[in-house]
């Protein structure tokens, strides 16, 4: 694989090459339409190696509904994308309609399930699918082929002779009701035709309708011999065939003959006598080469009915193991059985015998909604395990869409060798989804198509990356799914990409917006913590939440065990169990920071502990570190300036140098109870959240002097939460102290409010003093005269602050106030939002926004986060401002 176009030396971009870096975080239908997007990727997914190994490209899978069932404002992939005509003449196929993604999961049989994100249907249902193409059903005739990597769409006509009703699966026809089992796609729409020659089956319980084309009717499919309802149907070799629910099976001819009678069920006479084929389900497919029609009988499955006078079959598990995130259940000899039949049809009148199949060979097939599947599939073995995936196998989903009860075992796999017991799973955990199981194979084969007629798109570039070769559709679609480190990667690898990325037409990234960053809902409840460990959650993704806005995903591989202590910029302060370091967010640059000093801390007594319990005389507890200025290329990232805040004393850093203790003139035990820290101008200034004085110290004086000592700028009985914030200019020291605890009478609490914009949780509490001060320290050091300044307002700018480095936020664009008095919108200018203090701080309520200048009876607007999740949690959420620029700064000067 080539690696990115960048030519200013950035590995960091996309170090393992631009297709597999991506690839790797879209989910899978997204990333096949990347390797679609040009010639260049096409060409390198065509001989990856990675590639395979991030996705399940060409596995056989089980698409089905997203098992967390996530809320569009908690879903990073519930984007609106625009399908954006190619020519220059707009077609019905690609209008201006807006479109939605619809989160759902591919299960590959030996691997871990992965999320696809396909067209949205709205409200429609899978009711068929083959090769790219799925079929929706909406209501009323709202019938539909969609591709889904392209999202082309092809309506398809109503059925004149039937008459819906409010059950889009039943229809009327001749005082007849007719239940909809499935759309059988025999025949996809190719390029090459336009998009116009396909062939389609609608399956009926009582009756066939065929179509070959958009533009015509379809033609339905008299049978006066049908005794019992279809079971399903195909298409060979220009014949429609189907097999009712006991076996028989009809022909028809579209241009000369039919309905004809070609066979009664091949029914094994020990099964016959039980009663067992009354239990099963028949299926129709075609021979490897597509010479032989397949007559295909699953029985004992059942689906939870009262079958009143039948044998029924209860499939009760042998064996049960867990593998991949889902159980495997295995069913003894007996219980459930497979048949398999083959015919030559060359000849139907007389028509020759069925002839049982005892082996598919190297094949296996997959029955369900879908068209039938026959591929060949390698046995393999996972530690001593036979792989679900195997040849001479039948695996078989759900036989028809709108069961009233799914089939138990949902997923099976019948072997014909006779050795080989029948295993199955279930895709979900309860039965609650409108949306069928399928089978699906994800792939680029068809790629080539999909661009046409703009051939040029393929075939466009030359070079090493092509990446440009993108365009704004493409990159709404991969911007939509990946986190927004990987965007910011994409947007660094060509100038023409950062302009695409940075106009930001979907409305996926807000940019230089203060957002919270924290876990991910998951980890807090509603999701049981094996279900978010097997979802797309886990303990590197955390989400970026706008406050008015879907909240994102941002990926930090780097804090893999490690807990988040501060951060300033793309620069993120961590620890584990060893050492602190700085972390770049974008590039993952690693800077490993000196241990504190052995003679003014003892390790030795909390070795056992994370790198941020100590003792020191007494115990001290580390709050944060306070990234004071961040590491810079041009300071060969030696430039940094960082402050250990702890709860009884301060340490300050300089790049490439050693800890050096701010010490303070308190005897013990009144040690400063600190509670926040900035630098500033060459000076540590630190506040104390006893009284709100406020310590500073020269940091260009290496003996480090005894500290000058600034008084409050109010002195009352009441306790506030103290913060230090420079300026916007950064000349002068802000100190902003807020009421320490809000609440109502009677301790009570405000109802939860949901803000739909993220999935937040929002609370009204009465109003609470909060105040700005500020002064300049120099000045009134050297005049001996301390004056602190209220400052009654902000203008433009609101303050962010938190265990991050103090946030001046512009909000030129932004109201102070809510036209209606509401909370929201929640981001609004001349306020003051706090966040966690420290690392180690649980507050309750979490999260304020206080406005400066308060109308009257105007409450504080509070962003509660659930209270009992903090122990399994530990990671505070604090304020992250993401941005372009750090791409910007490595783009080469030339444009690619």
């Amino acid at each position: 694989m080539a690696r990115s176009i960048n030519e200013s030396g950035s590995s960091w971009v996309f170090p393992d090459g631009p297709l597999e870096e991506i690839a790797s975080r879209c989910d899978v239908i997204t990333a096949a339409s990347l390797v679609g997007s040009c010639k260049f990727y096409h060409d390198s997914a065509t001989q990856s190696v990675a590639l395979p190994a991030s996705q399940p490209f060409g596995m056989p899978c089980v698409l089905h509904t997203h098992q967390t069932e996530v809320p569009p404002a908690h879903n990073p992939f519930y984007r609106v994308h625009k399908f954006k005509q190619e020519g220059a003449q707009k077609d019905k196929q690609h209008d201006a309609k807006d479109r939605k993604g619809t989160l759902c999961q591919l299960t590959p049989l030996d691997r871990i399930s992965s999320d696809a994100v396909i067209p949205d249907g709205g409200t429609g249902m899978w009711a068929g699918a083959n090769g790219d193409w799925i079929a929706l059903l909406g209501f009323p005739w709202n019938w539909e082929l969609v591709n889904v990597y392209t999202g082309r769409r092809i309506p398809l006509p109503p059925i004149s002779e039937f008459k819906s009703t409010p059950d889009k699966l039943v229809f009327e026809s001749n005082d007849q009701h007719l239940q909809l089992l499935k759309i059988a796609i025999c025949r996809v729409p190719t390029a090459a035709s336009n998009y116009t020659s396909f062939s389609v089956l609608a399956i009926f319980n009582a009756a066939i309708a065929v179509l070959h084309c958009a533009s015509s009717r379809w033609t339905v499919l008299d049978n006066q011999f049908l005794a019992y309802g279809y079971s399903d149907a195909i298409i060979h070799k220009g014949i429609v065939f189907a097999v009712t629910q006991t076996g028989e099976v009809y022909a028809w001819n579209q241009l000369s003959w039919g309905p004809l009678l070609i066979s009664t069920a091949p029914i094994p006479p020990e099964l016959d006598e039980q009663g067992r084929y009354n239990l099963g389900s028949w299926w129709l497919a075609r021979s490897p080469d597509g010479s032989r029609l397949f007559l295909v009988h699953t029985w004992g499955v059942t689906d939870g009915r009262d079958y009143t006078g039948l044998v029924r079959i209860l499939p009760a598990a042998a064996t049960s193991e867990g593998r991949h995130g889902r159980t495997i259940r295995g069913y003894g000899k007996g219980l459930l059985g497979c048949e398999v039949y083959s015919m030559d049809t060359s000849q139907l009148m007389p028509p020759r015998p069925w002839r049982r199949i005892i082996s598919l060979g190297s094949y296996s097939l997959f029955l369900g909604v879908n068209y039938p599947i026959i591929i060949p599939v390698e046995d393999g073995a996972e530690h001593d395990r036979p792989n679900m995936a195997r040849s001479n196998s039948v695996y078989t989903s759900h036989h028809a869409v709108g069961l009233a009860y799914p089939p138990s075992p949902e997923i099976c796999r019948f072997s014909l060798n006779s050795e080989d017991c029948t295993v199955g799973f279930q895709t979900n955990i309860r039965w609650t989804w409108r949306q069928v199981p399928l089978w699906l194979i994800p792939s680029f084969a068809n790629a080539r198509q999909w661009n046409l007629p703009s051939r040029h798109r393929l075939c466009r570039g030359g070079g090493d990356g092509h990446l440009e070769a993108l365009t704004g559709d493409n990159i709404d679609l991969i911007a939509a799914h990946l986190d927004v480190t990987y965007t910011v990667r994409l947007a660094a690898c060509s100038r023409e990409l950062y302009d695409m990325i940075s106009k930001d037409e979907g409305k996926m990234h807000h940019w230089d917006e203060p957002c919270l960053l924290m876990p991910p809902p998951a980890y807090w409840f509603d999701e049981h913590w094996d279900v978010a460990r097997t979802s797309r959650l886990h303990d590197t993704v955390y989400d970026l939440v706008p406050l008015d806005h879907p909240r994102r995903s941002v990926a930090l591989p780097f804090m893999h065990d490690r807990k988040w202590l501060g951060a300033n910029g793309d620069w993120i302060a961590a620890a584990d169990h060893h050492e602190w370091c700085l972390v770049n967010v974008y590039t993952e640059r690693h800077i490993p920071l000196p241990s504190l000093p052995d003679s003014k801390i003892d390790h030795s007594s909390f070795s056992y502990q994370p790198a941020y319990s100590f003792n020191w005389g007494p115990a001290i507890d580390l709050l944060k570190i306070v990234i004071c200025q961040v590491p810079t290329k041009g300071g060969r990232y030696a430039d940094y300036k960082l402050i250990a805040l702890f709860d009884k004393t301060i340490f300050y850093l300089e790049g490439g140098g050693d800890w050096r203790m701010l010490e303070a003139l308190t005897p013990a035990p009144d040690y400063p109870n600190y509670c926040d820290a900035i630098e500033l101008r060459g000076h540590v200034f630190a506040v104390d959240e006893t009284d709100g004085s406020t310590y500073f110290w020269d940091t260009a004086n290496e003996n480090l002097m005894l500290p000058f000592v600034i008084p409050p700028p109010v002195v009352d009985d009441q306790q506030y939460a103290w913060f230090l914030a420079p300026s916007a200019d950064g000349k002068r020291l802000m100190i902003i102290l807020t009421v320490n605890k809000i609440g109502i009478a009677n301790a009570e609490v405000p109802p939860d409010i949901p803000y739909a914009a993220n999935g937040l949780q929002l609370r009204q509490y009465p109003p609470v003093a909060t105040y700005v001060f500020e002064l300049d320290p120099l000045s009134t050091a050297r005049a001996g005269d301390f004056l602190w300044r209220q400052v009654n307002s902000l203008s433009d700018h609101s303050l962010f602050l938190g265990l991050n480095y103090p946030i001046i936020a512009n909000l030129k664009k932004r109201e102070s106030k809510a036209p209606d008095g509401t909370l929201v919108p929640f981001m609004r200018k001349n306020c003051v939002y706090t966040a966690y203090r420290n690392i180690r701080y649980n507050q309750y309520p979490k999260i304020l926004r206080c406005n400066l200048q308060p109308d009257e009876g105007e409450t504080v607007g509070v962003i509660s986060l659930p209270k009992d999740g903090w122990d399994s949690v530990r990671q505070a959420a604090m304020w992250f401002k993401p941005a372009l620029n750090i791409a910007r700064s490595v783009l080469p000067l030339k444009k690619q």
